[in-house]
């Protein structure tokens, strides 16, 4: 099973409870531990709010959820002047801003920045998913995983712990 959510929303600060809700609200639904699930919803309010602040002159921006295979991954597009991800820099220590990247690269287990040139850009996070022990999400989401033997999530309980994470090389393709 996939799972995949997707939005166009009107670049508002409104409109990140709207999808930091239904994307928890989803993987609670699917088990996912509690953790796992604030890292998501942080590391999705960071991306959107930098839409929010920067990417003039757009009134809008999506973003789209898939769930697959143990893994969660995030793409907040843009349809702005673009950000060059390259050229930013730590914020001082005493800064109220400019923390979001930062915080973004430190709880994905992946990401990658997308500039379209004059055309906005792409922020693509990912996060290997947990479940609590007897998740349905266990079934759904793993059962290509489960059937070649090639590992699950850790799983958080008292159960049988066949790995920590997924192998590598599933990636979401942003062009």
């Amino acid at each position: 099973m996939e799972a995949t959510i997707a939005l166009r929303l009107p670049r508002d600060a409104a409109s990140v409870p709207v999808i930091r809700q239904l994307l928890d609200s989803s993987l609670q639904a699917l088990g996912v531990v509690s953790q796992i699930r604030e890292d998501i919803q942080l590391m999705l309010s960071e991306a959107c709010s930098n839409v929010i602040q920067h990417a003039i002159p757009s009134d809008d921006y999506m973003v789209s959820t898939e769930l697959t295979r143990g893994r969660c991954v995030i793409k907040v597009v843009d349809a702005g002047n673009g950000f060059d991800f390259s050229e930013t820099s730590s914020p001082a220590p005493t800064s109220e801003h400019g923390r979001g990247l930062l915080i973004m690269q430190a709880l994905a287990d992946d990401i990658r920045f997308v500039k379209r040139r004059e055309r906005g850009s792409i922020v693509c996070l990912e996060k290997v998913l947990r479940f609590t022990e007897d998740a349905p999400g266990l079934s759904l989401l793993l059962n290509e995983e489960l059937e070649l033997q090639q590992g699950v999530p850790e799983i958080v309980g008292n159960g049988p712990h066949v790995g920590d994470h997924l192998p590598a090389g599933d990636h979401a393709d942003v062009k």
